[in-house]
């Protein structure tokens, strides 16, 4: 991989050495505001009116629970990235042999999944609650979202937080408005903070409530988004960088807090007061919210749903890199990152709609949030493991009192789960007499629980077996270089003006000695279906151009030998490479790029991954 730094584009991307006093305090924040959108994301929405209208205040503590649970996890995320320079999946990849990090890397990016499908639904109720888009229609437009995500990445990091921030100041502003509106009682508020025991339906949504609050991918993404902070590496330096985004965090967090508590208080005032307990529908809620308060109130629900759609979408794509590059160190373009997880996601909604109707769609809203936090313990649990390292953390190690907190808050949430499963298996035996709850559906839970007590144990009992912190191996010793003279040289040519310079810089390296493949490929539609045997105009003028710069080498005292291959670029290139054992192939830059290279491919880069041997790229 070219770059190792985490989210390499923008990394140590914003200066903060150049401002003092609260400018230096502000040249800080930005990170946790993008974290926080997915604190406030749909699938939030979904658990929030759920619990609000069919228990009233009552599942306010979980809440509270949650964004403390996330204020700590997600402070450590910060600390890791700060002090260490990886993020969470880089942290991982190290720790853990390799094999542990491929289920590692398969069900974060469920969780990126399970959490974009929560955005796509949401995307798709606010434009259908707003300009009444059939929810099939709005579920097909999130796809293009990706154009957005790449104009903001060009744009720089501190643009892409601008954006994030307005979005969630829409969000906030909204449920402010209609706070006042709904007039809660505060004395039952307040008591809704006492914790309750909890069972069935509760304990599921209050599940599904910690998975939307304390997401696991946001702990990815955290690790990564302090690096784009340049700051000095000494220890003043970094303890200054925990200070500052410790106080990001916090404020960010606690606004996330709100406006979720906000969205639960407004469902239990709304509608568990007024005996409508089944609300756990968006879209009944948005209606419901016109007929008890007037217009107002669901248009800013329905913005504020569009808002948060859109933030989380961002942040849950950059989420998605960092999972990829981090565990299985492997980098694909951004777009078709963006647009694999989208896909992934898109199909389960559009199943559902199909299927089962735009009314299961809140239900699946739920269940992607109890996805979420199935997977919390995979990403939490490796986290405190790695902020607990005195070797690594060196004098920034956390203390021993947020080590237990931490351990507790990560007991309660596997607590949780495996109660939840439990419960839903058992519902599942007696619903269904299939067999596949034998044959699979236990095996596989069983196996996730083992994996998860491997991911706790490893690092306790195997910590010399802890690979060191070197993304590419240790610098080599240069020592003396021998002349490396190339005699079998490729040299790609289409017949415009750049075939002068490639031609030129392939003769520089191998000299009159050297033996020059001169390489065409004809793409027309004939050729890619008749293969050699095509005969067309195209196929003439190529091959008689072709032997005219052969015999133009020739009298020049150059030794030149044709080729021409038929169809797909790369794949030819390759084949004749390999065919005639060349040991240089020389191409010319197409000199197109961004939206160019989307529509006209980039062959180039395709060659280099077909090939062995060296390549050099003449623009």
């Amino acid at each position: 991989m070219k770059n190792s730094e985490s989210l390499s584009e923008v990394h140590e991307s914003v200066d903060t050495s150049k401002r003092t006093g609260w400018r230096r305090l502000l040249s800080f924040i930005g990170p946790a505001y993008l974290v926080s959108v997915g604190y406030m994301d749909p699938g939030n929405w979904a658990t929030d009116l759920a619990g609000g209208s069919k228990f009233g205040y009552q599942l306010i503590w979980i809440l509270l629970m949650s964004n403390l649970i996330a204020l700590l996890l997600q402070s450590l995320s910060a600390r890791l990235g700060i002090v260490r320079g990886l993020d969470l999946a880089q942290a991982s990849r190290n720790a853990y042999p390799k094999w542990a990090n491929i289920p590692l890397f398969g069900l974060a990016q469920t969780a990126i999944v399970a959490c974009d499908l929560a955005e796509i639904i949401g995307m798709a109720i606010g434009l259908n609650l707003l300009f009444g888009l059939p929810l099939i229609w709005g579920i097909s437009v999130t796809i293009f979202d990706t154009v957005l995500l790449l104009f903001l990445m060009n744009k720089g990091m501190r643009k892409m937080e601008v954006f994030i921030v307005s979005m969630v100041f829409i969000v906030g502003l909204s449920f402010l408005v209609e706070m006042f509106i709904v007039e809660p009682s505060f004395k039952e508020i307040a008591r809704g903070l006492q914790p309750s025991f909890l069972s069935g339906q509760a304990l599921y949504i209050a599940i599904g409530i910690i998975g939307a609050t304390v997401m696991p991918h946001n702990l990815y993404l955290h690790s990564s988004l302090v690096q784009t902070r340049k700051f000095d590496r000494d220890e003043k330096g970094i303890r200054e960088a925990i200070k500052f985004n410790f106080i990001d965090t916090a404020v960010a967090l606690n606004l996330a807090f709100f406006v979720n508590a906000a969205i639960l208080i407004l469902a239990a005032a709304a509608f568990f007061k007024n005996g409508l307990h089944e609300v756990a529908e968006i879209q009944d809620a948005y209606k419901l919210l016109g007929h008890i308060f007037g217009r107002v109130a669901p248009t800013l629900f329905a913005l504020a749903l569009i808002a948060a759609g859109q933030s989380s979408t961002v942040t849950g794509t950059l989420a998605g890199q960092i999972i990829m590059e981090g565990h299985i160190h492997l980098r694909i373009q951004p777009w078709l990152r963006r647009f694999i997880t989208r896909l992934l996601a898109i199909i389960p909604a559009f199943f559902t709609i199909l299927y089962y109707g735009n009314d299961a769609l809140g239900g699946l809203l739920i269940l992607s949030q109890v996805v979420l936090s199935l997977q919390l313990g995979f990403a939490v649990i490796p986290l405190i493991h790695f902020t607990s390292d005195k070797k690594e953390m060196k004098g920034f190690a956390i203390k021993l009192w947020v080590k237990v907190i931490a351990w507790v808050s990560a007991a309660v949430i596997v607590i949780l789960n495996i109660k939840l499963v439990i419960e839903q298996i058992t519902s599942w035996s007696k619903a269904a007499d299939g067999w596949y709850m034998y044959i699979l559906i236990i095996p596989i839970a069983i196996l996730i629980g083992l994996f998860l007590l491997y991911i706790f144990i490893y690092p306790l009992f195997i910590k010399s077996k802890i690979r060191s912190n070197v993304p590419h191996g240790n610098a080599l010793e240069i020592e003396h270089i021998e002349k490396i003279h190339y005699t079998r040289i490729g040299i790609t040519v289409d017949f415009s003006k750049n075939d002068l310079n490639t031609i030129k810089h392939a003769l520089i390296q191998g000299g009159k000695h050297g033996e020059y493949h001169l390489i065409h490929i004809v793409e027309t539609a004939v050729a890619r279906y008749h293969g050699k045997t095509t005969m067309d105009h195209e196929t003439l003028s190529d091959t008689d151009n072709l032997e005219k710069y052969s015999s133009n080498l020739k009298e020049l005292g150059y030794h030149a030998i044709p080729h021409i291959g038929f169809g797909n670029a790369s794949r030819a290139i390759a084949d004749i490479t390999k065919t005639n054992d060349l040991e240089l192939l020389v191409m010319g830059a197409h000199g197109h790029n961004g939206l160019k290279d989307l529509i006209f491919g980039t062959t180039v880069e395709a060659v280099r991954h077909k090939i062995t041997v060296p390549v050099l790229v003449v623009r």
